[in-house]
């Protein structure tokens, strides 16, 4: 029989009530009421004894299999091309980081990659704010957001050799709609064919038109995700449109335009199809940007050792840039 203390609380009590006694002896008793009091801690105990079943990263396989064909081989395959000089099937030469030096002291490389780099700071810098402005106009609720999603969503069903299509014909100043309304009606000298600047402007408005939707369905589901309540605050607040953008709706869009951001950085970074198909890569280099380059030396010249280097620090350049913005806009975030 167990006595009690000053406090009247006896020291079974006291374990039961989370085992704050000190200085006294619990009996057995005392300690198996106290483990019925706190299944939750004896479960916990028993959970760490048992045998943890692994079969579950075989349900995985198929993908790393998936993986390793169509990314890992091919990759290791650029990386042999990129240390050898193949002369055939059977005769190569190790040459090390040559190429790679190559490709990185080749001022025709450099130009193409402040090019790219400069058309894909006017890709974010058009696209980005546009695409929120579009995303704002839209309507919240009704038939006419369904009816507005599906004609802002079209442009991204086009496959992209048929936008360079759509384009290589639109932009004419013969027969294109958009080229003879451009020399009509302000009386300007277009044709992206000859003039290099009129080529620039032609491939950044394609682009624009076709991914500009992207950036505005991401900002249009960032917004749909922001509570009505917010709104009707501001609204008795008196908040004008302005402030209820800058102040609520902004806020809410960090994420979704960090990831809109990192996808047209990455996607205008590595452009090919459309400016390949609208003008080759001129009218001389005007539009030659890396990936035309790349596929120059790979394709046309045949090049598999240059060309297996410069995909390599191409893919490094789109890595390391990518991960700069994406810990610029979190860390501007927090």
């Amino acid at each position: 029989m167990t006595g009690r203390g000053a406090d009247g609380i006896s020291p079974a009590d006291a374990a039961v009530a989370g085992g704050q006694v000190t200085g006294e002896v619990l009996t057995g008793d005392t300690l198996a009421g106290a483990a019925r009091e706190a299944p939750g801690e004896h479960d916990a105990s028993r959970a760490d004894t048992r045998t943890k079943d692994n079969r579950a990263w075989f349900l995985v396989l198929p993908v790393v299999v998936s993986v390793a064909f169509t990314a890992v081989i091919p990759l290791m395959t650029v990386v042999n091309f990129s240390v050898q000089d193949i002369f055939s099937p059977t005769d190569r030469i190790f040459v090390g980081l040559d190429w790679f030096r190559d490709v990185a002291r080749d001022p025709e490389v450099r130009a193409a990659f402040l090019r790219t780099l400069l058309f894909s700071a006017q890709v974010l810098l058009l696209e980005i704010p546009l695409g929120v402005a579009l995303a704002v106009s839209m309507p919240r609720r009704g038939p006419w957001a369904s009816a507005a999603l599906v004609v802002v969503a079209l442009p991204l069903l086009i496959p992209w050799n048929v936008v360079g299509t759509i384009w290589q014909i639109f932009a004419r100043g013969d027969i294109g709609l958009g080229g003879w309304a451009v020399n009509t009606i302000p009386g300007v000298d277009f044709n992206y064919t000859l003039d290099s600047t009129d080529a620039w402007i032609t491939v950044l408005l394609m682009d624009v038109w076709h991914w500009t939707p992207l950036v505005a369905l991401l900002a249009y589901a960032g917004l749909r995700s922001i509570p009505d309540p917010y709104f009707q605050a501001a609204q008795i607040d008196g908040a004008s449109g302005w402030a209820t953008f800058r102040h609520i709706q902004l806020p809410r869009l960090r994420g979704v335009l960090t990831i809109a951001i990192l996808l047209r950085f990455m996607d205008s970074f590595m452009i090919y199809t459309e400016p390949f198909v609208v003008t080759g890569g001129g009218p001389g280099n005007a539009t030659s940007f890396l990936s035309i380059l790349l596929s120059k030396i790979a394709v046309g010249q045949f090049d598999l050792g240059p060309a297996g280097a410069f995909s390599l620090l191409y893919f490094l350049i789109v890595q390391i840039v990518s991960y700069v913005f994406f810990t610029v806009l979190t860390r501007t975030g927090r």
